[in-house]
C-alpha cells in the first residue's frame, strides 16, 4: 500500500512539473492529475519533454485563451495544448522512428477530435482558431511527407520483366515483319513471297485482373504510412490537397512508363507529318503500350488507389481517374490522328493490329473508368474504335481501288509473275488472319449500301448471298486484279508469251488460294475453276507456239504418199522444222516458268505433241533423205536431241542451238 501511494507521489509530482510548463493552474486534485496522465499513455515522456522545453515560446496560457473566450473559469484540455505543441515545433528528422511518427499522427488525431467537439461549441471561437491554425500546419506537413513517401518508395517499372512474361508475348509485335510495298510509290519491283504484317497477337477473352502478371507501383511498407496520412487528410477536410499530390505523382510515373515503352507526346498533325516506316514502328509499340497500360499499369494503380483511399470511395475515383486520364488520352489521341489520317494500302494491317488491341481491352476501359467522371474516357475510347474501323475499311477500300488502277506498263521479262499479282496475292493471304474483324466491320458497312453481286458473275456459280462479306470482297479483288492481268498480257507481242504470262500468275494465285486459309473462305469450286483457267492458258500456249513447227510435220503437200514424195518438198520440210524449232529454243528459254511442277507438266505436254509427230514423220520419210547428199543438212536432230532440247525451255536464260555436224554426213 505504502508502495503504491509513493508510485503515486511520483505520479503527481511529474504530472505538476507539466502543469507548471504549461502555466496552468497546480489546483488541481490527485485524481484528476493521473486522469488527464493516463491519456498520454506510452507518450508521456516525449510530450512532457517537448512541452518543457517549449513553455517559453507559449505565448497563450489556457486561463488566458478561456478568459478570451469569455469565461474565467473555462478550461483548455492539456491534451489539446500538447498535441498543439507537438505539432507547431514538429522537425521530421530524415527516417523519422516509427514510434515518432505514431506521436505525431496521433497528435494530429487529437486536433481533429478538437475541432470535431468545438464544432458543437460555438462559444470557444479563440480555442477554434488555434485548433484550426494547428491542423493547417499539420496538413502542410502531411502533404510534404504524403509526396516524400509517395515519391521514395515507386517502384521502378521494370520494363525487362515486362518483356519476358508470356501475357506480354501475347500481345506484341513481331520485329522482323518484312513490310509491303506501296503502291503509290512505285515499289513494285520487290518479291514478297514471304510478307508478314508482324500480326498483333492478342488474347480475346480476358478480364481485369485475369492475366498472371502483377505489378507493385509502390512499395507494400510504404502504403501503410500513405493511408494513414490520407486517412487524416480526408478527415481534416484536405482530400483536394491530398488528391492533388497523389495523382501529380503518380501522373509523372505514368508518363514515364509510357515514354520506357515508346510512346511519345504528338499532336495530330505531327503524327500526319511522319513517314511511314516511321510511323510503322510507333504504330507496333502503341499497340503494344495499350495492352500494358490498361492491362497492367491501371489495373495496379485501381488497386495501388483503392489500398490507400479506403473507406472513401469518391476519392477513389477522383484520384483514379485524375491520374489515368491523361496517359489514356495520349494514346487515344494517337489511335485518333491514324484514323482520320491519309489512308493508303500499306496501312492497312497496322491499324487492324490497332483496332483489335484497343477493342480487346474495351472492355477493361469500361471497367476502369465505370463511374459517372469516367464516361468521358469510355465514350472517347469507343469513339477512336470506331473511327479505326472506318480508316480499315476506307483503306481496304483504297487497296481494291489501287488493283483496279495499277497500270504499269513494262512487262515483266520472260512472262514471269507480274509483281502486281506477288503483291495482291499476299496482301490478301494476311488478309484472312482478321476475317473476324473484317468480317464484322464489312457487315456494318453492308448493312447500309448492298455490295453490287453482279460483279461477282463471272462464271464462279458463287451463291453470293451466302458467302461472308470479306470472301465476297475477295473474290470481286481477284476478279479486278485477273482483269487488270490480261490487259497485261497484251503488251507481250508473242501470243505465247501472253499464254505463259497468264498462266503463270493464274497458277501463283491457285498456289496462294491452296497454301492459306484462302482455300476455305473462297471454296473449292473456285480453285478448281482456277485451275481450269491454267489448263486453257496451257492449251493456247501449244497453239500459238507450236502449230507451226507441227505443220511442217504433215503429208499434206508432199506430192503423194510416203515411197514417192517429193525430196525437194520434203527437205524444205525438214529445213523449215529445224529452222521453228531454233526459233522456239532460242526464245523460249528465256521464258520463265517458276514452278518446277507447271514447268514440267508444260514440257510434257509439248513432248505428248511434237516427238510423236517428229517420229512418225522421221520414220516415214527420213529414208528419203539420208542416203543423199549432206543429209545432216535437213535431219539435224534426232528424236532424243529433241527430248533433251525441251528440257531447256521455260527456265529464264536464252540459249542457242549449235548443232554439231552428224558423222558421215
Amino acid at each position: 500500500m505504502a508502495a503504491t501511494i509513493e508510485g503515486q507521489d511520483r505520479v503527481l509530482a511529474a504530472a505538476q512539473q507539466i502543469v507548471k510548463s504549461l502555466n496552468t493552474s497546480t489546483n488541481v486534485d490527485t485524481d484528476d492529475m493521473l486522469m488527464i496522465l493516463s491519456t498520454f499513455d506510452n507518450r508521456l515522456s516525449k510530450l512532457s519533454n517537448f512541452m518543457t522545453s517549449s513553455s517559453s515560446s507559449t505565448p497563450n496560457s489556457a486561463k488566458a485563451a478561456a478568459a478570451a473566450a469569455g469565461g474565467d473559469d473555462s478550461f483548455v484540455d492539456p491534451r489539446f495544448e500538447a498535441a498543439e505543441q507537438l505539432i507547431l515545433h514538429w522537425n521530421s528528422p530524415p527516417n523519422a522512428d516509427p514510434d515518432s511518427t505514431f506521436d505525431y499522427l496521433a497528435a494530429v488525431d487529437e486536433i481533429i477530435q478538437m475541432t470535431d467537439d468545438l464544432n458543437l461549441q460555438p462559444e470557444n471561437d479563440l480555442v477554434m482558431d488555434r485548433a484550426e491554425a494547428a491542423l493547417q500546419h499539420a496538413m502542410a506537413h502531411l502533404e510534404d511527407e504524403f509526396r516524400h513517401i509517395l515519391i521514395g518508395n515507386t517502384v521502378p517499372f521494370d520494363a525487362g520483366r515486362l518483356h519476358e512474361s508470356s501475357f506480354i508475348r501475347r500481345c506484341s509485335i513481331s520485329s522482323s515483319a518484312v513490310e509491303i510495298p506501296d503502291f503509290e510509290t512505285g515499289t513494285l519491283s520487290e518479291d514478297q513471297e514471304d510478307v508478314s504484317s508482324g500480326r498483333y497477337n492478342h488474347v480475346k477473352g480476358k478480364s481485369l485482373g485475369g492475366d498472371e502478371f502483377s505489378l507493385d507501383l509502390v512499395y507494400p511498407d510504404a502504403i501503410i504510412d500513405l493511408r494513414e496520412i490520407a486517412n487524416r487528410m480526408i478527415r481534416s477536410g484536405y482530400e483536394k490537397e491530398c488528391c492533388q499530390v497523389y495523382s501529380s505523382v503518380r501522373r509523372e510515373v505514368l508518363d514515364e512508363c509510357l515514354a520506357i515503352l515508346g510512346i511519345e507526346k504528338l499532336s495530330i498533325e505531327e503524327v500526319h507529318r511522319i513517314e511511314w516506316q516511321s510511323l510503322d514502328e510507333k504504330m507496333k509499340k502503341w499497340i503494344y503500350a495499350v495492352k500494358v497500360l490498361v492491362r497492367i499499369l491501371l489495373s495496379a494503380e485501381k488497386s495501388l488507389c483503392e489500398q490507400i483511399f479506403v473507406g472513401s470511395e469518391l476519392i477513389k475515383e477522383v484520384c483514379f481517374m485524375e491520374t489515368a486520364k491523361g496517359c489514356v488520352m495520349q494514346l487515344l489521341n494517337f489511335g485518333e490522328a491514324v484514323a482520320i489520317g491519309r489512308r493508303s494500302s500499306e496501312k492497312l494491317f497496322r491499324i487492324l493490329d490497332m483496332y483489335d488491341a484497343l477493342a480487346d481491352v474495351l472492355s477493361d476501359i469500361d471497367l476502369l473508368f465505370n463511374d459517372e467522371s469516367g464516361e468521358m474516357v469510355c465514350s472517347e475510347a469507343k469513339g477512336v474504335l470506331d473511327g479505326l474501323g472506318e480508316a480499315a475499311i476506307g483503306t481496304f477500300v483504297e487497296f481494291e481501288n489501287a488493283v483496279q488502277r495499277e497500270a504499269s506498263k513494262k512487262p515483266t521479262q520472260g512472262g514471269e509473275i507480274h509483281p502486281l499479282t506477288r503483291y495482291v496475292m499476299n496482301y490478301v493471304k494476311l488478309l484472312v488472319d482478321y476475317s473476324d474483324t473484317l468480317n464484322g466491320l464489312l457487315e456494318k458497312v453492308e448493312s447500309e449500301c448492298e455490295p453490287d453481286s453482279s460483279r461477282i458473275d463471272n462464271g464462279d456459280n458463287v451463291e453470293f448471298e451466302n458467302v461472308p462479306p470479306l470472301a465476297r470482297r475477295l473474290m470481286l479483288l481477284i476478279k479486278s486484279l485477273e482483269a487488270n492481268l490480261e490487259g497485261k498480257s497484251r503488251m507481250y507481242e508473242d501470243s505465247g508469251m501472253q499464254y505463259i504470262f497468264l498462266m503463270n500468275n493464274v497458277h501463283y494465285i491457285v498456289q496462294k488460294v491452296k497454301d492459306s486459309e484462302l482455300q476455305k473462305l473462297l471454296g473449292d469450286q473456285w480453285v478448281r475453276k482456277r485451275r481450269g483457267q491454267i489448263r486453257q492458258h496451257a492449251t493456247g500456249y501449244l497453239r500459238a507456239s507450236w502449230s507451226k513447227v507441227l505443220s511442217c510435220l504433215k503429208d499434206e503437200g508432199l506430192g503423194g504418199s510416203s515411197s514417192n514424195a517429193s525430196k525437194t518438198v520434203l527437205k524444205e520440210r525438214f529445213k523449215n522444222f529445224n529452222l521453228c524449232f531454233e526459233e522456239i529454243y532460242r526464245i523460249q528459254t528465256g521464258w520463265k516458268v517458276p514452278d518446277a511442277q507447271l514447268r514440267e507438266e508444260l514440257r510434257i505436254s509439248i513432248s505428248e505433241k511434237v516427238l510423236p509427230a517428229y517420229r512418225s514423220f522421221l520414220g516415214r520419210f527420213g529414208g528419203h533423205l539420208e542416203s543423199g547428199r549432206n543429209a545432216g543438212k535437213y535431219i539435224k536432230y534426232t528424236l532424243e536431241d529433241l527430248e533433251g532440247y525441251l528440257l531447256d525451255l521455260f527456265e529464264g536464260t536464252p540459249l542457242v542451238l549449235h548443232h554439231m555436224k552428224r558423222k558421215g554426213t
